[in-house]
């Protein structure tokens, strides 16, 4: 890898696994509730993750953001939260401006506790809505019902929280495009700075793959996308990513740096982290062990760190960055990868030629027909040869 990769951007995921109970469509590491949350316990062994990877990482920069994911961070009491953060400062240099995002599911909303939310330094929620419909609602498995959600915002709004998304979802079961636009009509109304919208999938390894629901047909759900989009545009949220829209300057920082192929610790039960090193100069990647009773034991062999293959960097470097829709620079690809930019050649001409994306002064953005089929954009680099890069 040769020297001229300059390290990005750093920011810190951290991982709750529990939530009250567990969605029949949700893939992410979360797990049901059985038992009194050991938060004294699991806030330590955050600490001690951490402190491992610095021992591992020396030279770590400031860090520009902080989310907390899960799972339903919200389980947790602000005291453990701000003895985390508290502890954080400890180890880590915050930018003076960063951005603190906590995950939060209506049904953990109490007034008081939000307003410690936002005391402690907490300054941006999500908060994980999915629709509005009750009917919907219970289809998912959410246990919150619509005017649930609608009260926690305004306990977010009262508490002092003007930087919160909602999440969003369509192409539900039994579903039309009506009701996806009330769902995207009654976010704008609650009027948050972000809002994520993505369609349901039915993932591996969850119920919904199991036991599928029957869903709108694929040109329903794309013109369902297509109107919510629209109306999205008309009430000033840009959309971003593929699933992000945001008011201006409200855009999420810590996921641009994600997708931006920038740097981030990942500590938390089934957390990943993408580490750039100098001596030797590799991408690493970090990854914890899943289960919570197994991660709570700190074992350090159930730590798992390995470096990216260089072969491997163009097509990581293209699937992030084209997930934006500004695109990215060969210039940042250098930095971020320590390739050459020739090394995305020809891949990139192939994708011009086929009118997937278009160049300007060596930046390079999805035309409209690329943003709608990047399968086929990630087809070019699936054997790019970086052996002259």
């Amino acid at each position: 890898m040769q020297n001229t990769r300059l390290f990005p951007p750093l920011s810190l995921y951290i991982h709750f696994p529990w939530c009250i109970q567990k969605c029949p469509y949700c893939d992410f590491n979360s797990h049901a509730l059985t038992e009194e949350l050991p938060e004294d316990r699991y806030i330590t062994a955050l600490l001690n993750d951490l402190a491992q990877d610095l021992a591992q990482f020396q030279g770590t920069r400031i860090i520009q953001s902080i989310f907390m994911g899960g799972g339903t961070p919200s389980l947790f009491s602000a005291q453990q939260l701000d003895r985390l953060l508290i502890a954080l400062q400890q180890q880590l240099t915050f930018a003076e401006d960063i951005e603190i995002t906590l995950e939060a599911n209506p049904s953990t909303f109490e007034s008081d506790k939000f307003v410690a939310y936002r005391a402690i330094g907490i300054n941006r929620l999500s908060i994980g809505i999915q629709s509005f419909n009750d009917e919907h609602l219970q289809r998912l498995g959410r246990i919150h019902s619509a005017q649930e959600a609608i009260r926690a915002v305004n306990i977010a709004k009262q508490a002092g929280f003007d930087n919160f998304n909602l999440d969003l979802m369509f192409g539900l079961p039994d579903s039309c495009e009506q009701d996806s636009l009330r769902d995207v009509q009654q976010a704008i109304e609650l009027q948050p700075s972000h809002i994520s919208f993505y369609q349901l999938t039915l993932e591996p390894n969850t119920y919904f793959h199991k036991y599928p629901p029957a869903l709108p047909g694929d040109d329903a759900i794309f013109n369902e996308q297509l109107a919510c989009q629209k109306l999205l545009a008309e009430h000033g949220y840009q959309q971003y990513e593929i699933s992000a829209y945001a008011q201006q300057g409200k855009q999420c920082r810590h996921n641009i740096n994600y997708w931006s192929f920038g740097d981030y610790l990942g500590i938390g039960a089934g957390a990943h982290g993408k580490i750039s090193t100098v001596l030797p100069a590799n991408i690493m990647r970090t990854t914890k062990p899943k289960q919570p009773q197994q991660y709570l034991r700190q074992a350090k062999d159930d730590r798992l760190l390995q470096p990216i293959k260089e072969s491997d960097l163009p097509l990581e470097f293209i699937m992030n960055h084209l997930r934006l829709k500004k695109g990215f620079s060969l210039e940042t690809y250098t930095q971020r990868t320590g390739l050459a930019a020739q090394s995305l050649q020809p891949a990139l001409g192939q994708c011009v030629k086929q009118g997937l994306l278009f160049e300007h002064g060596q930046h390079y953005q999805c035309s409209e027909k690329g943003w709608h089929f990047l399968d086929s954009i990630l087809e070019n680099f699936l054997s790019t040869d970086i052996t002259d890069a």
